[in-house]
């Protein structure tokens, strides 16, 4: 992975030191991962790529996968990648999150990889591309997120 070089490293190390962890299985996945499934394969200042093994708990009444979990595999990537970015005393919450479906998939391994595009002291820009093993684009997502600090971001 390359680094996005126009985003500036933090100069407190706690969000990105804690990603690292779980990537290397020394820290537990948070809840929500846990529930679908994702895996965070890797992490650096502002990419990270999380893989999902795709299968009929995942199924729309269709049968391919549902597009909220697209969503959620979008979102925990984008919101990993704009955690590398941060302070240890800031935290951030996602502002919106839109979802471009271009393909169904059913029963396989799909990897989202999500890059900051953009960081200013307030917002991040975020962009995802979910790919199946043929590496076939199945998804692009977009997220901006707002950096929270002091009150706000305390117990976050």
């Amino acid at each position: 992975m390359n680094r996005p070089a126009h985003i500036q490293a933090p100069k407190t190390t706690k969000h990105i030191e804690a990603m690292h962890a779980l990537v290397r299985g020394e820290a537990e996945p948070p809840p929500i991962a846990k529930l679908i499934g994702f895996q965070m394969r890797s992490v650096e200042l502002g990419i990270s790529v999380f893989e999902l093994d795709t299968g009929p708990q995942h199924a729309n009444p269709m049968g391919t996968l549902h597009g909220g979990v697209l969503g959620d595999l979008i979102d925990i990537a984008c919101g990993t990648a704009m955690a590398t970015s941060l302070e240890d005393s800031e935290s951030f919450t996602s502002l919106d999150l839109s979802v471009k479906f271009l393909k169904p998939v059913w029963t396989t391994r799909l990897r989202a990889t999500a890059t900051l595009v953009k960081r200013t002291r307030a917002l991040g820009l975020l962009e995802c591309e979910v790919t199946d093993p043929s590496g076939s684009l199945v998804a692009r997502g977009y997220s901006t997120c707002m950096v929270l600090r002091g009150d706000e971001a305390s117990g976050r």
